[in-house]
């Protein structure tokens, strides 16, 4: 799902029930998908996530906006810079 915001989209990935590495699995192809400024909000309930989602950013030189800790695990939102 695509939802705009200004310019950018914001592109909604639910790798909730997935293991590591599924979920950075998942979150790098949507922001291969997504154009440059676009927004990526991960939701995933894998503990290991909350640090693997952090390094992916870092390793991938694209910008963690934030990390939420949801009743059923964490939200991220990355933003596409390259």
């Amino acid at each position: 799902m695509d939802v705009g915001e200004g310019q950018r989209s914001v592109h909604a990935v639910d790798a909730t029930g997935l293991s590591c590495p599924l979920p950075v699995i998942e979150l790098s192809k949507a922001v291969e998908r997504a154009a440059v400024g676009d927004l990526v909000e991960l939701t995933a309930t894998d503990p290991a996530a909350r640090i693997d989602v952090a390094v992916w950013c870092r390793m991938q030189r694209q910008l963690l906006h934030e990390v939420t800790e949801e009743p059923r695990g964490w939200r991220f939102l990355v933003e596409r810079v390259r």
